[in-house]
């Protein structure tokens, strides 16, 4: 049978009851189902699904799942190709994305910081958030001296791969590390607990997480958890490639992310 046919097949489909939530609130199937693959077609990223494969993902049957795609399509929040058999996240989770950045008050209050952080050192800058066991990038200041050739902002990074994730990890007990196996995204990621939980602990006397290749091949990054929030759940950091750091520059990075880390977390407060 064909992917068309199936889409039109008229499939018996039963609601399970509601699953019970906190405070007796329960939850709304069809809301969580739609969430959960606007999710999906976001963790893809520039990889477009098939029909077949949302609905194998999500249990659901292919009809169900092709009126639903059908629905977001239609108001903007999924994409199709011209042949109508791939799908991915459409324009409106952008502007959604978007409005919550502008609406964010630590992102407002940190731009101009970021910007004087930016200028001072002419390193990339920024700015991301502990989603989880990952870190989410809310803002960048990009280098004058290499440009990326994709913007951080909303991507994810696991946050023990990294400086801003485990500037954020240190924050909390050992026993909060995240579960299960940690990704290796370098020859230099720690995978191992006991390497990851001694370097949390130097970055709790050290004041300020360090990360030397372990996100990004060729890239040091020098994170800073914002500490307007117990526990932080945001961080800025700067990322400088290996081949430029010499123990003046990193004397300096150091010196110029506390102070506007101080900046930041004044504003914060205030706000």
């Amino acid at each position: 049978m064909s992917e068309t046919d199936s889409q039109r097949e008229s499939e018996p489909e039963s609601e399970p009851a509601p699953t019970p939530r906190t405070g007796g609130v329960r939850e709304v199937k069809s809301a969580g189902r739609t969430v959960e693959l606007l999710e999906v077609l976001a963790e893809r990223g520039d990889r477009p699904a098939r029909l077949r494969e949302l609905a194998e993902k999500l249990g659901v049957p292919r009809s169900s799942m092709y009126a639903l795609l059908q629905t977001l399509i239609d108001r903007g929040w999924v994409r199709t190709d011209a042949t109508g058999s791939l799908y991915g996240i459409g324009i409106r989770a952008l502007l959604t994305g978007t409005s919550y950045l502008d609406s964010d008050p630590l992102v407002r209050a940190a731009r101009p910081y970021l910007d004087e952080a930016s200028d001072a050192l002419g390193e990339t800058i920024h700015l991301a958030r502990l989603d989880g066991a990952d870190v989410v990038y809310l803002a960048t200041r990009e280098s004058h001296e290499y440009v990326r050739t994709f913007s951080r902002v909303g991507r994810r990074l696991p946050a023990h791969a990294g400086a801003l994730g485990k500037a954020l990890l240190a924050e909390r007990p050992d026993e909060l590390l995240p579960e299960g196996e940690l990704e290796q995204l370098t020859p230099n990621t720690h995978t191992d607990r006991a390497v990851l939980a001694a370097d949390l602990a130097a970055i709790r006397e050290r004041g300020y997480a360090v990360d030397r290749e372990e996100g990004v091949t060729g890239i040091a990054g020098f994170g800073f958890a914002l500490r307007h929030d117990a526990p932080a759940t945001d961080a800025i950091s700067c990322s400088v490639p290996v081949a430029r750091l010499t123990e003046e520059h990193e004397r300096q990075i150091v010196a110029v992310m506390r102070e506007v880390r101080a900046k930041i977390e004044a504003t914060a407060s205030r706000r």
